[in-house]
């Protein structure tokens, strides 16, 4: 058993453009269309946003990629941004987290880990930071999520000989499942989950505003500031104007310059 307190992000899938098929409808409108972007998640949206607008063609060469998703941002413009999409594998969470972050349903797609059919026997747990600086909270917080781990434990063996010996026509897999979903029930919201976590830069910006904000919860804030460090490096021009800001209480939080797009 590990207890954990830093939240890990992968991003696993980014957004791609088919360079063939665009250039396949430019020569079919009988236009043109530069751009200094590189990154598939600022190509597609400044692509959607010239489609809006159909501001291809000479006209299109006075801006950047920054320039012109900027003033999409600024104007407020948010569909635009639906079609750049990040898959994000999320590890080291608390169930607590995921209760809140599983909220996030629009522009959003999400698997997480099935307690009822894994083995959380050798689980590990996300401790609150504010308990992990004291050693008396610290004490108190590690004895009541291993006495909840140990129950846990108990309930899976001797569910498992039940099950067995009511439904001995079920498999193995059925069995093992009737004890874990019952035995689930005394886990904490402590107990660390992973999840595979998609979703669109409109969604990403609306998370990161709500949960990197003063009034989060300071698991989710830890989390949302992290993504911020990594959307920001990942397409600055769509994620530029979000800050990272100090808080009164020391801890880091989230700040957008433009809180709806």
């Amino acid at each position: 058993m590990r207890i954990i307190q830093e939240p890990e992000i992968y991003i696993v899938g980014r957004q791609q453009l088919d360079a063939a098929e665009v250039r396949r409808f430019l020569e079919q409108s009988e236009t043109e269309w530069q751009t200094d972007a590189e990154r598939g998640s600022e190509l597609i949206v400044e692509l959607a946003g010239r489609v809006c607008y159909l501001s291809f063609g000479d006209k299109q060469f006075r801006k950047t990629n920054a320039d012109y998703v900027g003033n999409l941002i600024h104007q407020g413009h948010g569909s635009v941004l639906e079609h750049a999409v990040w898959d994000l594998l999320i590890t080291g969470v608390s169930r607590s987290l995921t209760h809140e972050l599983v909220r996030h349903r629009a522009g959003t797609g999400i698997s997480q880990l099935s307690q009822r059919y894994v083995d959380e026997s050798t689980a590990d747990f996300v401790e609150p930071t504010i308990i992990a600086m004291d050693p008396e909270l610290h004490t108190t917080w590690l004895r009541a999520v291993e006495t909840a781990h140990q129950a846990y434990k108990d309930l899976v063996e001797a569910l498992a000989i039940r099950v067995e010996r009511a439904h001995p026509d079920l498999s193995r897999t059925q069995r093992r499942k009737m004890a874990r979903e019952a035995a689930r029930s005394v886990l904490p919201n402590a107990t660390e989950t992973k999840l595979l976590f998609s979703a669109n830069a409109r969604a990403l910006r609306w998370i990161l505003t709500l949960r990197g904000s003063e009034g989060a919860e300071p698991e989710i804030r830890k989390l949302a500031v992290k993504l911020c460090r990594i959307m920001r490096t990942e397409a600055p021009t769509l994620f530029a104007d979000f800050e990272i800001v100090r808080l009164p209480d020391g801890t880091e939080g989230v700040r957008a310059g433009h809180a709806k797009v």
